[in-house]
């Protein structure tokens, strides 16, 4: 059984900021990198839309800004990322700030979805140079804490230290792996939302600041816009029982391809359970699940326009002057509000009446809404050091484990679990 100094499942950015920062230190280092999917999935993979400013990304109970900030540092060392321009931040800001809305100003860089397979496939070469074993279509299955084993669909490696980085979509996973290796967790965090789509023309701001982060009361924000040759896409999500369903998310293009002249982004309201102390997984499940019921195994798409007249949309809705554009996502017309909890559409319709005061145009009745849109983050383990042991020889980092919210700190969380695992800090 070969024997590696470090394995790392998952090549999304936490795992590939633990390889990179681990070759960086200890070039002689033997590292494998184990990823069940053809590519890097992930934020890299779709859209590829990164923020360099603290706290974006980075979940407070984990992060300084001094130690975000060090971190960063390195990722865009590493990145090299070409940041994005932004004008006239000022005049939306006044606007927010008497609706008592807050406008984050951000470093950004995007490389859309092609871009982001490039930057992946360049990343993957340059781990492969400095000696990197990668192992793609290989799925991690069990964990032999006390030998340290990794077994996987293709064989079993021996390990002196086990990153595990599965990325949002391996929430399930993880929660399954911790309960095996009993791992104290909770699950109690999770966003859920709608995403819109409209013109260029009714969301104007994007031209100015392309992923504007507004912060609205009620713990609703804005996430993940996408514009100039942007698309709404469904995303298949299995439950714990082994059914199905679609969240909603957006891609963009880079300048490579012909514009489309939309944009779409995701309103989400952040979700606690405190007591009752609920599972936010087994939560998503059935809000994903009851939305497939009423969209006939499909996500539910309503325009503005209907909304507010208190009416379902249907296929006729998408027609007529007022409706001049076609959806990127042609999925089930009907109406969210028999779907997404009234708390949830209440705090969401409350920061979309506010947004339009700040961008006027957004809440035309052409916009679509797209339900639902569901981010799973929120596993919080139980740490036994500041650089995401878990158990001993044992890490669990990037956004399914809780230490980050987006690509940045997810790679920042890698290079932060190896400064642990090589019992050194800084660079």
């Amino acid at each position: 059984m070969e024997k590696f100094d470090l394995v790392i499942v998952g090549s999304g950015p936490a795992g590939l900021g633990t390889a990179f920062a681990y070759c960086k230190r200890k070039p002689e280092g033997k590292i494998l990198l184990i990823e069940k999917e053809r590519y890097s999935t992930g934020g890299l993979r779709n859209d590829c839309k990164m923020n360099f400013t603290y706290p974006i990304g980075f979940p407070e109970e984990y992060w300084d800004p001094e130690e975000a900030n060090r971190h960063l540092s390195e990722v865009i060392e590493e990145l090299q990322p070409r940041f994005m321009e932004k004008k006239n931040l000022s005049i939306y800001k006044k606007r927010a700030e008497k609706l008592g809305v807050k406008l984050l100003e951000v470093r950004q860089s995007h490389l859309g979805t092609d871009g982001g397979l490039e930057l992946i496939k360049e990343l993957l070469d340059r781990l492969k140079k400095r000696g990197v074993e990668i192992h793609l279509e290989e799925t991690a299955q069990e964990v032999h804490q006390k030998d340290r084993i990794l077994q996987t669909d293709k064989g079993k490696y021996r390990y002196e230290d086990l990153v595990i980085a599965p990325g949002r979509k391996g929430f399930a996973f993880l929660q399954d792996l911790m309960r095996r290796l009993k791992i104290p967790f909770m699950d109690h965090i999770l966003d859920i939302g709608i995403r819109l789509e409209t013109t260029i023309e009714q969301y104007p701001i994007v031209r100015d600041y392309y992923d504007p982060k507004f912060l609205f009361p009620d713990r609703v924000r804005t996430f993940c816009t996408n514009a100039f040759r942007a698309y709404v896409v469904q995303e298949k999500y299995l439950t714990s029982n082994g059914d199905h369903y679609y969240s909603v998310n957006g891609h963009a293009y880079s300048t490579k391809r012909q514009e489309n002249g939309l944009v779409n982004f995701a309103l989400l309201k952040t979700v606690m359970f405190t007591e009752p102390l609920a599972s936010g997984q087994k939560y998503a499940e059935m809000i994903g699940l009851q939305a497939m019921l009423l969209g006939g195994g499909r996500p539910i798409m309503q325009r503005v326009g209907d909304f507010r007249l208190g009416k379902r949309s249907t296929e006729g809705t998408f027609t007529g002057d007022l409706y001049f554009f076609e959806p990127t996502l042609h999925c089930t017309p009907g109406d969210i509000s028999l779907s997404i909890p009234a708390k949830i559409l209440r705090a969401i319709w409350k920061a979309m009446k506010l947004l339009d005061t700040i961008v006027p145009g957004v809440l035309h009745p052409s916009t679509i809404m797209y339900y639902p849109e569901i981010k799973l983050y929120g596993n919080k383990p139980t740490f036994i050091d500041p650089h995401f042991q878990a158990l001993p020889h044992l890490y669990l980092i990037g956004d399914g484990a809780g230490t980050s919210r987006g690509i940045t700190a997810a790679w920042a969380s890698g290079i932060r679990a190896v400064e642990g695992i090589l019992g050194k800090t800084g660079t």
